[in-house]
């Protein structure tokens, strides 16, 4: 059983001089879930993982988890370069009740195909709850080839991956090849692409701003209607390429705060959004309707 068909949202994590805002995180929250999102997804690549301390990632996983209250399937992010300290992270994740994990390829390190394999296994031997594998070469240098893939999605508890790659005939063959493997998109503007391959979804960033339109999207090509899906790919793609004027999260932060869901600035070293781009983002929010505060 797929852990969910539709649109999954890579939360941001809102902060505050005292760390997280757990007030502004529960409203970030309710207002994905009121705009139908089919996923939430803590501590994240969007979510400024890598800027948190161990105690604000459990936190923040935990507070997700409490706050979604089973309406929609909780995923935490629990990958490290460290193969032990994935483990770890996944077993405390998984704990606090999280309903599966994401699981990025080791960075920096750059390990070896047998490296990847051997250590995907190793995490999955060690929790029962299901993972996703997260492939986003362009964050970690590492790109996960299909032949590799189906090695790693041999093992029972690996259920999916998440394609980053934009590498669209890789994306194919790995779905081809990997019989049983749910694939969701990693990226924004190749939803309907990724969907056409036999896809579940995707997990989202540009949900954080608009959940009921990522939403609507993928359940109108899976229930068959594939030219609305192909509408709403393309009337959402001004605002995903705004979203990735800069680096993710600095822009889907600023959209927030425009949109008056204020979830603070990024952490150092990312700074906030400089004031160009902000004018170009802020146009193509407009554009969909939104009122800027």
């Amino acid at each position: 059983m797929s852990i969910f068909i539709g649109a999954g949202t890579a939360l941001v994590t809102p902060f505050c001089d005292k760390g997280i805002d757990y007030s502004a995180f529960e409203t970030l929250i309710e207002y994905q879930i009121e705009g139908g999102i089919d996923a939430l997804i803590v501590c994240g690549t969007t979510g400024e993982s890598s800027t948190m301390t161990k105690e604000e990632d459990l936190s923040a996983i935990d507070f997700v988890v409490k706050q979604a209250a089973g309406r929609v399937p909780v995923i935490a992010g629990t990958g490290s370069n460290n193969t032990q300290t994935a483990i770890d992270t996944s077993k405390e994740a998984a704990d606090l009740g999280v309903d599966a994990l994401l699981v990025v390829t080791p960075y920096y390190n750059k390990c070896t195909d047998a490296g990847l394999v051997r250590h995907f296994h190793a995490i999955a031997d060690a929790t029962d709850r299901p993972i996703i594998v997260y492939n986003v070469p362009g964050r970690t240098t590492v790109n996960i080839k299909p032949s590799v893939m189906k090695q790693i999605a041999a093992h029972d508890n690996i259920a999916a991956v998440k394609e980053a790659s934009a590498n669209i005939s890789q994306i194919a063959e790995t779905a081809r090849i990997c019989d049983g493997l749910d694939v969701y998109s990693g990226n924004d503007d190749h939803i309907v692409p990724v969907l056409s391959l036999g896809g579940k979804g995707v997990i989202s960033v540009v949900s954080n701003v608009v959940p009921q339109m990522t939403h609507d999207l993928v359940e109108s090509y899976l229930s068959g209607d594939t030219a609305r899906a192909l509408e709403l790919q393309f009337l959402l793609n001004p605002l995903v390429n705004a979203l990735f004027s800069e680096v993710n999260p600095i822009p889907v932060k600023k959209a927030m705060n425009m949109i008056g869901i204020n979830v603070g600035l990024p952490r150092m070293p990312l700074l906030e959004m400089s004031a160009d781009k902000a004018v170009l983002l802020e146009r193509e929010l407009i554009a969909l309707g939104f009122e800027i505060v």
